[in-house]
């Protein structure tokens, strides 16, 4: 059995994880977060440095990945293979929230004309586990398991509404955020403000903080007994669909799609 390394052995102890933690699993966690579309093919030297594991520990996780068939090699590149996907879809299968919403996104988005997601909040960013786009965006559009920051995103500050305030603060207490336009709001009191908002008017619209050129309109989606489980957008560029008009048409159609939905979601 491989010893953990001094290090390692650190940052378990300042965890408080358990005995019962795997390092191996995680290892092997971290090793396929490591592609991405920056870097979709990886040689074991650039995985160890970007996991921060020694060469001889990276090459066995490496290697059992690559025998379940996560992972394939060409010469001395890895990458993913589409198994990965697998590991989406036993999410997606499990989770009844996405069978349900996928339907309301298409419906909301064959209305409007305009992209429609759902998403959740992971950590400091919400990922989209439902999803439609019009067509004539299909070539460029998003889709399930899209990630997002969380600060800068109506879909984000909606959930972040959602939260109690002791893990609200927390969230604010941790974030780093950084600016992905010249518009996005950064200062953490100010950030405070606006969510603090949303949770009075059940609603998030924001423009151009995540994106140059792009506004968005969000709503909760709350299970039976009231608590959030998750946000529903819709977007569109800001030279076709103005806040006025998003507060007019495409918030009440969000609001009564969720408002239908409400006692399904247990």
């Amino acid at each position: 059995m491989s010893r953990l390394r001094e290090k390692d052995a650190r940052q378990r102890q300042e965890s408080n994880r358990s005995p019962d933690f795997s390092e191996a699993l995680a290892r092997g966690l971290k090793v396929i977060g490591a592609f991405s579309s920056e870097r979709p093919q990886l040689t074991m030297s650039d995985i160890a440095r970007a996991v921060d594991l020694p060469r001889a520990t990276a090459r066995r996780a490496i290697y059992t990945l690559t025998e379940l068939g996560y992972l394939a090699s060409e010469g001395r590149l890895f990458r993913l293979t589409p198994k990965v996907l697998e590991l989406a879809s036993f999410y997606l299968k499990s989770n009844p929230v996405t069978t349900l919403l996928q339907p309301v996104c298409d419906r909301i988005s064959r209305t409007l004309e305009e992209a429609c997601s759902v998403a959740v909040l992971d950590n400091t960013e919400v990922v989209m586990i439902a999803h439609t786009s019009p067509l004539r965006f299909i070539a460029v559009a998003p889709g399930v398991g899209y990630r997002l920051p969380a600060f800068c995103t109506s879909l984000g500050r909606v959930l972040l509404a959602g939260l109690p305030d002791r893990e609200l603060n927390n969230f604010l207490a941790r974030l780093e955020p950084r600016a992905p336009t010249p518009y996005t709001v950064t200062d953490k009191d100010v950030l405070r403000q606006r969510i603090e908002a949303v949770r009075e008017q059940g609603y998030a619209i924001v423009t151009q903080e995540a994106e140059t050129g792009f506004r968005s309109i969000a709503v909760p989606i709350r299970r039976h007994d009231g608590a959030v489980i998750a946000a529903i957008n819709v977007g569109g560029r800001i030279e076709t669909v103005t806040e006025q008009e998003m507060l007019d048409g495409h918030l009440e159609l969000l609001r009564r799609e969720t408002g239908q939905l409400q006692n399904r979601l247990l």
